[in-house]
């Protein structure tokens, strides 16, 4: 029991002198002076759950940084929204965030994407990935199958496996 005490006294001591390592912080006016700069330049979080400073959500409210880009003309401006409204590339209303060529891509053009590999071929990967479980299951965590069910897809991947060394055993002889 007195070691005990002796411990809990000692270390009472010494807690000042650990807490002088640390750097000095603050004082109550410099805080102030800091909150009032990230207010005036946006840099505060927005309330809500979005993450995004103010300065994110209403860049116009609130001055450009010198890291800005060279101001565009109004002729410029005009043809880049002319052409986000033709592609569609422009948000759509709402909160999802989502373009309209997103949530209504009938009505504008298709964008041709060159795919480097056949149908067959995607096929064929599909048909692996959903053999050996490498499918994303169902729910918000991330996992495939194989690491939520191990045992159903380790027996199919020591299977593949087998059958991949067994057709190289059995080549020809001469």
């Amino acid at each position: 029991m007195k070691l005990k005490s002796t411990l809990i006294v000692l270390s009472l001591i010494a807690a000042p002198a650990f807490a002088s390592d640390q750097v000095v912080s603050k004082t109550r006016e410099q805080v102030r002076a800091e909150l009032a700069q990230a207010l005036q330049s946006g840099d505060m979080l927005a309330a809500g759950e979005s993450g995004l400073t103010l300065k994110q959500l209403n860049p116009a409210a609130y001055p450009v940084t010198a890291s800005a880009q060279a101001p565009k003309t109004r002729d410029q401006v005009r043809a880049e929204l002319e052409q986000a409204i033709r592609t569609g590339d422009i948000l759509a209303g709402g909160e999802s965030g989502a373009k309209l060529n997103e949530v209504v891509p009938g009505r504008y053009p298709v964008v041709a994407n060159a795919s480097s590999k056949t149908r067959d071929q995607v096929k064929s990967e599909l048909a692996r990935a959903i053999r050996e479980g490498e499918i994303v299951a169902v729910g918000e965590d991330g996992r495939k199958l194989n690491e939520i069910y191990p045992d159903r897809y380790h027996a199919a991947h020591h299977a593949a496996v087998a059958t991949t060394s067994d057709e190289s055993t059995q080549a020809p002889r001469f």
